[in-house]
């Protein structure tokens, strides 16, 4: 056992002693040290019933012969993080997480791990860290809120935001607004679309980290509780038979798990964790790649803010293998990857049923011939930028039209709720990259006041910076290079014309070479909005969206795969 260092021998005595001033039992020394990574706070809804799951998992792992040890990740709530300061400390965290779990596995010397994440970065995070210790381990997540419902239609996150927008708009009164505040968010859970929380979870289930269900079943359900206890069990079986993460997260199952992504429509920020994780693995993941993943695979599923279904849809339709199921039987997946099962995707999946062909499209009707995501080229983003394709209007899929500049968030939420944004106009949020943020804010706010003001199939949005799942309409990040290192976003100038084609994944600003190199060689750095703290380790750190804003010691040298 990896956990006898500190268990055996004269050596470990001193350590010992502290297993004993903790209560064990020489039984429980002699048996696998198992880390459960609980992620729960009582500040993240997603969060709050983790520690049950928690506790299902530690009679899993010891029903199957481990002694449970539970250790925290940290996590932060995008929702509530949102419009201000704190969303600059958002994206940031999944390194954090990723470092202090590396940290806690191997100061303990942890023989097996159970990841219990759920919102947004403690996933990525988590699964970063996983291929990092490369011991056994499992991911149980904290599941889904179900959907609100309000005046006989379900609504989520998403919703909320947008009423802020028809409320600034006239449309809706405070009293409505009221309403959606109360009925929203009826549960614990992560928010009930298909936003960064659940995409990862399902994710986490197509790439094999996941048993079934880990991405769907809702988080009040006892199926959750259940699945936990089988996570901690499917933990125990892992270390008999000594499969860790970097059997499981390969270049083919990442692969695997970008081809979900498309048929499902997840989340815009799947683009920076599946690179980042990519990373961890030494797979040097180009998002521009991920074109011709989406060219060969259908969007089976519109989930909000995409459509009208939700997470509690998808489960019910048959969930994440059901969608996977029908990939497969078009030979769109690795079915040979090895998962937490112990068996292949292929076995896994063998038995999945399709139950409900308008929440998961079969492959001979589906929303869209390609996938949910694209990524967009041209002299605006030489390095790429995403769009979530499947929250597109038709009318907006190509469009151009004059550049409204801002540099912040703060000040573009003025102008659309002020009024100044009028049809025809793109909008562009720039210094709010990795670097120029610092921490690559959501823009879910701004997104969300087009939408409410009634501009969403008429004016388009880019930014250097990033988007919520929770986002819909032309809403174009990662633009790469971000500004602060001088990328064309940078160039900008109001008014001038810019050209979106997502069908060609093209974005072009309508200037010359000549007079872009012009404007480079008046541009000056700015000086950093952050000067102390982890922002500024993190700015100093961090490389552009393109690559999955990973943190890279500056000269570092790695070993990629291709």
């Amino acid at each position: 056992m990896k956990s006898d260092v500190v268990k055996k021998g004269m050596q470990a005595a001193p350590a010992r002693s502290l297993f004993n001033a903790l209560g064990f039992t020489k039984e429980e020394m002699d048996k696998p040290l198992v880390g459960i990574v609980s992620s729960y706070n009582e500040i993240v809804p997603g969060h709050m019933n983790i520690d049950k799951i928690v506790e299902a998992v530690k009679l899993g792992v010891a029903e199957a012969g481990g002694m449970p040890v539970v250790f925290p990740a940290i996590a932060v709530c995008d929702g509530i993080a949102m419009g201000h300061i704190g969303m600059k400390y958002s994206l940031v965290t999944r390194d954090l997480i990723a470092d202090s779990t590396e940290a806690m596995a191997l100061a303990h010397q942890f023989d097996a791990l159970v990841m219990v994440p759920n919102c947004d970065k403690n996933v990525p995070g988590l699964l970063m860290a996983a291929a990092r210790v490369n011991v056994p381990t499992v991911f149980v997540s904290g599941g889904p809120m179900l959907a609100g419902h309000i005046g006989g239609r379900k609504r989520s996150l998403s919703s909320m935001f947008e009423a802020v927008g028809s409320y600034a708009a006239g449309t809706m009164t405070e009293d409505e607004v009221t309403e959606y505040e109360q009925k929203v968010c009826p549960t614990c859970g992560s928010c009930s679309g298909m936003y960064t929380a659940n995409s990862m979870n399902c994710l986490t289930e197509a790439i094999g980290m996941g048993l079934r269900g880990n991405g769907t079943i809702p988080a009040v359900y006892s199926d959750r509780l259940r699945l936990a206890k089988h996570a901690g069990m499917a933990v125990m079986e892992m270390y008999r038979k000594n499969i860790r993460p970097r059997d499981i997260i390969t270049k083919q199952s990442i692969i695997n798990a970008l081809t979900v992504d498309m048929a499902l429509g997840c989340s815009t920020n799947t683009m920076l964790h599946l690179p980042a994780i990519a990373h961890e693995i030494g797979f040097d993941f180009d998002i521009k790649d991920a074109n011709a993943i989406s060219d060969r695979t259908p969007n089976l599923c519109h989930l909000a803010p995409a459509g009208p279904t939700y997470i509690e849809d998808l489960n019910e339709a048959g969930g994440v293998y059901a969608v996977m199921k029908e990939l497969a039987d078009a030979g769109l997946l690795d079915t040979s990857c090895m998962t937490v099962t112990g068996k292949t995707i292929g076995e896994n999946i063998a038995d999945a049923q399709n139950l409900n062909p308008e929440v998961i499209r079969p492959l001979s009707n589906p929303y869209m011939k390609t996938g949910g995501l694209a990524v967009l080229s041209g002299n605006l983003a030489p390095d790429g930028s995403v769009v979530k394709r499947s929250a597109v209007v038709p009318e907006m899929m190509v469009h151009d039209g004059p550049a409204r500049v801002f540099d912040c968030e703060e000040d573009a939420i003025s102008a659309i709720t002020g009024g100044k944004i009028v049809p025809g106009d793109v909008v562009v949020i720039r210094y709010e990259g990795p670097k120029g943020g610092p921490g690559m804010r959501e823009m879910l706010n701004p997104t969300s006041a087009i939408a409410g003001m009634g501009l969403g199939s008429s004016v388009a949005l880019i930014t250097d910076g990033r988007f919520s799942g929770a986002s819909r309409g032309a809403s174009i990040g990662h633009v790469s290079p971000e500004a602060a290192v001088g990328g064309p976003i940078a160039l900008v100038h109001e008014g001038d014309r810019i050209h979106i084609d997502i069908p060609n994944c093209i974005i072009r600003l309508e200037v010359s070479d000549e007079e872009l190199a012009k404007r480079r060689a008046a541009w000056t750095p700015r000086e950093p909005k952050v000067t102390t703290g982890y922002l500024k380790r993190y700015q100093y750190l961090v490389t552009s969206g393109n690559r999955g804003a990973v943190l890279e010691v500056p000269g570092e040298k790695r070993e990629t795969q291709r």
